[in-house]
């Protein structure tokens, strides 16, 4: 559970020596990579999860078919303690589970995004923090004018984590980068999950910690919206073998510009 004042200004006592940090008023500060000389991070768009109700302002929640199960509202909720909860479930024959998105409210080119969460633990289904526009289906001009980026993909049980790229559609003329970044420790509580989008090119974090920097089809140069999911399917298993229900947490979604000083 967090709380987050709007204003940003300098951390004038950060024990960052470029004093690149903002001052936000919370109980887990962020992380801020190093910045160059004249330039700081300004919140542009956040969402602490406080409250009972999700906000609708901010989130968007597609329901329907969505590979080996079914996006309900139901899969969503907050719980009263400063975390969304996208859980899976089985109702009847069919596997639920959920995704809830910032399309139409929230499409923002370039920045630091972050995401606080708490994972998943059964087998089956998987949970990502996601960037995408439906641009990314333009053929031609590699990623720049358009693509999905993959901040976090978690379909396996282990230390493993998924980081990727996707541009040009997704049939035979789709092209994609991707890593995987081996991380202890991801299923005790909650880590931090980000990603600096330059001009110039992605670089990835967990907990602090660059795991990942590629600008591979060339850098995007539209406006994505944010996507928060739990997917059924293969790549993480058998979700027979789940112990139902199961869910992840998030505790916060943050996104920040570069700007001047």
């Amino acid at each position: 559970m967090t709380s987050l004042a709007m204003s940003v200004s300098l951390a004038a006592d950060s024990p960052q020596s470029d004093k690149t940090a903002p001052v936000v008023s919370q109980p887990h500060r962020d992380f801020f990579p190093p910045l160059p000389e004249g330039k700081t991070y300004q919140l542009v768009w956040h969402d602490e999860f406080e409250g009972d109700k999700l906000d609708d302002a901010k989130w968007d929640v597609p329901e329907g078919q969505r590979r080996d199960g079914w996006w309900r509202r139901d899969a969503i909720r907050l719980d009263g303690n400063g975390n969304l909860v996208i859980s899976a479930f089985k109702d009847g024959d069919k596997y639920v589970d959920g995704c809830v998105r910032t399309k139409g409210r929230f499409e923002h080119a370039y920045g630091y995004y972050v995401a606080r969460v708490k994972l998943q633990r059964q087998p089956g289904h998987w949970s990502a923090f996601w960037l995408y526009n439906m641009s990314e289906g333009n053929i031609g001009n590699g990623g720049r004018d358009g693509a999905e980026i993959d901040i976090y993909e978690k379909p396996w049980l282990d230390f493993k984590v998924n980081h990727a790229v996707h541009w040009d559609g997704y049939g035979k003329e789709h092209k994609s980068v991707g890593t995987q970044s081996m991380v202890p420790g991801l299923f005790r509580g909650f880590h931090t999950y980000a990603l600096l989008w330059t001009p110039k090119e992605y670089v990835f974090y967990i907990d602090k910690q660059e795991v990942w920097r590629t600008d591979g089809g060339g850098v995007c140069e539209v406006p994505l919206y944010i996507k928060l999911s739990d997917e059924i399917g293969d790549w993480a298993g058998d979700i027979k073998k789940a112990v139902l229900p199961d869910f992840f947490l998030v505790d916060y979604v943050r996104v920040y510009d570069i700007v001047n000083k």
